[in-house]
C-alpha cells in the first residue's frame, strides 16, 4: 500500500519540524505535480499595492540622493540594519530557528525591531520559513524557487498561498512560539489602523498593528522632523517608505538571488548557495547553502564578522549575559558534508 504525504508527515518527530529538510516528503509531494504545477490565484489588490509601495521607494530613493539632510540618510540607514536584525537575529536565527535563547529584555528588543521591519508578525513569519525548510522548492514552500526568481522574491506575497502549502503548513509544530508571551503580545495587539490601511494591506496581513503604525511608520518620520528640522515629505518617503521597501528586499533576496546565482561549498544537491553580496545587503543571510545544511547553527554561515553583522550582534549579546545556549555545527560534522555533497570545482551555480 502507498504511503500517502499526509501518513509520513506524522511520524515526523515535531520537534524536529524546522531543522531539516524531510526528503521523503518531498520527493512525494514533487511527484504529485511532475506533470504541472497548481495554477497561482492572483491577488490584484497586493500587486497595486506593491507597485504604489515601490514608487514611493523610488521618491524616497530619489531624495535620499539629492535632497535629503544627512541626519535623515543616516537615521535611514540606521533602521534599515536595526529592523534587519530584527529579522535576522530574532524572527529567523532566535524564533524560527531556536538556534539560541535569549533573555525577555533581549526577545522584547529583537521584537521591537521586527515590527519596524513589518514583515507580519513573528509567528506567522516563522511558521512560513519553518515550512521553507522542511519541504524546500516543492508546493509546501511558501516562496518555491522552482516557480522563477520574481515568483520567490515577490510574487508569493502577491498570489493565494497554494492548498499543499495550506495543508502541510497547518502541521507544522508553532506551539514553542505561542509559549513566549513576546510573540503573542505582538499578535494580539491588533487594530486597524485607518491612516495607514493602504500599506498594511500590501503583506496579506490579517493582523493590524498599533506598534507597527508607531515603529515602522510613525516613529522614523517624526523623529528628523522634530530634532533636525527635516521636510515631512522628505522624512516619510526617505526614512518610513525607501527604508521599509529596501528592507522588504533585502530580506525576498535570499528567497530569489541566494536560492539562484551563488556557489555550493556544502551540499550541491539544494538549490540554496553562498552569496557574498546578499549576505551584505542581508546583514549576514546570504551564506545560504550553509544555512539550509546546518539550519541549527546561529551563525548561519562561516562567513566573517565583516559581512556576517547578525552574527557579530548575537556574539556580542552573549558576552554581555543577553544570550546563551548558542548552537553550532562541529568543524569535523562541516568538512564531512563538505567532502561527501560540497561543489569541489567552486564553480558558480546557476
Amino acid at each position: 500500500m502507498s504511503i500517502t504525504v499526509t501518513q509520513v508527515i506524522e511520524r515526523k518527530n515535531a520537534e524536529d519540524m524546522f531543522l531539516a529538510a524531510d526528503l521523503e516528503v518531498m520527493e512525494k509531494m514533487e511527484d504529485e505535480v511532475k506533470e504541472k504545477r497548481p495554477p497561482l490565484k492572483i491577488v490584484w489588490r497586493n500587486i497595486i499595492m506593491f507597485t504604489i509601495l515601490h514608487l514611493g521607494a523610488l521618491l524616497g530613493a530619489y531624495q535620499f540622493l539629492f535632497e535629503a539632510k544627512w541626519q535623515t540618510c543616516f537615521w535611514a540607514t540606521a533602521l534599515y540594519i536595526g529592523s534587519g536584525f530584527g529579522v535576522t537575529a530574532g524572527a529567523h536565527r532566535l524564533w524560527a530557528h531556536k538556534s539560541y535563547k535569549a533573555t525577555l529584555p533581549t526577545r522584547v528588543f529583537f521584537m521591537l525591531w521586527f515590527t519596524m521591519a513589518f514583515q507580519n508578525d513573528v509567528i506567522e513569519w516563522a511558521r512560513d520559513h519553518r515550512c521553507h525548510h522542511k519541504w524546500t522548492d516543492t508546493e509546501a514552500d511558501p516562496h518555491n524557487s522552482k516557480r522563477g526568481f520574481w515568483y520567490s522574491h515577490v510574487g508569493w506575497l502577491c498570489a493565494r498561498k497554494t492548498e499543499k502549502l495550506k495543508e502541510m503548513g497547518a502541521k507544522i509544530d508553532l506551539s514553542d512560539l505561542y509559549a513566549d508571551p513576546v510573540l503573542t503580545f505582538q499578535r494580539r495587539t491588533h487594530l486597524w489602523t485607518y491612516l495607514l490601511l493602504l500599506y498594511f494591506h500590501l503583506l496579506h496581513c490579517r493582523h493590524y498593528y498599533p506598534l507597527v503604525a508607531l515603529l515602522c511608520f510613525i516613529l522614523p518620520t517624526v523623529i528628523p522632523v522634530y530634532y533636525w528640522d527635516e521636510s515631512a515629505f522628505v522624512s516619510f518617503y526617505v526614512a518610513a517608505i525607501f527604508r521599509f521597501a529596501f528592507t522588504l528586499n533585502c530580506t525576498w533576496l535570499i528567497n530569489s538571488a541566494a536560492h539562484m546565482f551563488g556557489y555550493k561549498p556544502y551540499d550541491v544537491t539544494i538549490s540554496p548557495v553562498e552569496s557574498a553580496w546578499t549576505n551584505a545587503m542581508a546583514v549576514g543571510e546570504g551564506g545560504h547553502n550553509f544555512h539550509h545544511s546546518f539550519p541549527q547553527d546561529y551563525r548561519a554561515s562561516e562567513l566573517s564578522y565583516f559581512t556576517n553583522w547578525t552574527r557579530a550582534v548575537i556574539d556580542g549579546m552573549a558576552h554581555l549575559g543577553l544570550v546563551y545556549d548558542r548552537k553550532t555545527v562541529s568543524d569535523a560534522s562541516i568538512k564531512s558534508i563538505m567532502q561527501k555533497k560540497g561543489d569541489k570545482t567552486g564553480h558558480w551555480h546557476h
